[in-house]
């Protein structure tokens, strides 16, 4: 059977690729740019764009199965076009589909869990390679900044939620389901700032951003205001209890979330001053 994977080359769809690859399906991999595609060998690389629903036409021949992304650019702005994207899907004649929910709901959501589509929704908590946003300050100053200290998070492995997605689209019993995802433990920023110390080893000062400060940097770093204040909303002013771990990978999968101390150890060269050089 041939699966078609969009935002393929994203940190979570570079690993339902290889998941997919591992287990000895054929993958078609959709991207914007194919040229700048780097995926493991044996991935067939097309180009499409979700936000215009005709590309995807030639991309969806033969296929079996369908990841998707509700994320119409580089912003991560929800999809508009969520009725035209099932059309297409159903008159290539897919039969399952997987959906990567986005930061805000746009019309995919709608589209694809109303459709007769064999569907399961993935909402993944904090992606534990949103570190990587820490990755040039370390590298440069050793020192990490961000607000919300005390908001602990259950952060999820990408690859964690590649795996899930993989075995959804390949194995029945998933139809109709939505998953929450997250990783074993949870962890307050500092957590995180000590964990990644001991995998670089040396030591990362961290200082707590006021929300004004945040927003201020945000603002500089072109983030849309709706983003800010979903960050805000997401991580700020949450009542104990909020984030709980769930069993739902390891449920999915047949094996335990990876930990943050793992992704850490995976991504020392991305926080190493030598990468600067």
């Amino acid at each position: 059977m041939t699966f078609l994977v969009t935002g393929a080359t994203g940190s979570v769809g570079r690993h339902v690729v290889a998941h997919l690859l591992e287990a000895g399906h054929r993958v078609r991999a959709l991207t914007r740019d194919p040229a700048r595609a780097r995926l493991p060998e044996g991935a067939e690389v097309v180009q499409g764009d979700l936000s215009r629903a005709g590309s995807l036409v030639p991309a969806l021949k033969g296929v079996e199965g369908v990841h998707l992304i509700d994320a119409a650019d580089s912003a991560y702005a929800p999809l508009q076009n969520g009725t035209e994207i099932v059309a297409a899907l159903r008159e290539a004649g897919v039969r399952r589909v997987t959906l990567l929910s986005g930061w805000s709901p746009g019309t995919l959501e709608a589209a694809v869990t109303g459709s007769e589509l064999a569907w399961t929704y993935v909402q993944p908590t904090e992606f534990m390679a949103n570190a990587l946003a820490w990755a040039e300050s370390v590298r440069t100053k050793g020192v990490i900044e961000e607000p919300f200290a005390a908001t602990r998070t259950a952060m999820v492995h990408e690859a964690d939620i590649g795996a899930v997605i993989a075995t959804a689209l390949t194995e029945d019993g998933h139809e109709g389901h939505s998953y929450g995802l997250t990783g074993p433990e949870l962890l307050d920023v500092p957590a995180k700032v000590r964990i990644l110390s001991e995998a670089i080893g040396r030591e990362i000062t961290f200082r707590e951003l006021t929300v004004d400060e945040m927003r201020e940097r945000y603002r500089a770093q072109g983030v849309p205001e709706q983003m800010i204040e979903f960050q805000i909303e997401v991580f700020g002013n949450v009542p104990e209890g909020a984030y709980q771990v769930t069993p739902t990978v390891e449920q999915v999968t047949g094996r335990p979330p990876r930990t943050f101390a793992r992704w850490a150890a995976e991504h020392v060269e991305a926080f190493s001053p030598d990468r600067g050089a």
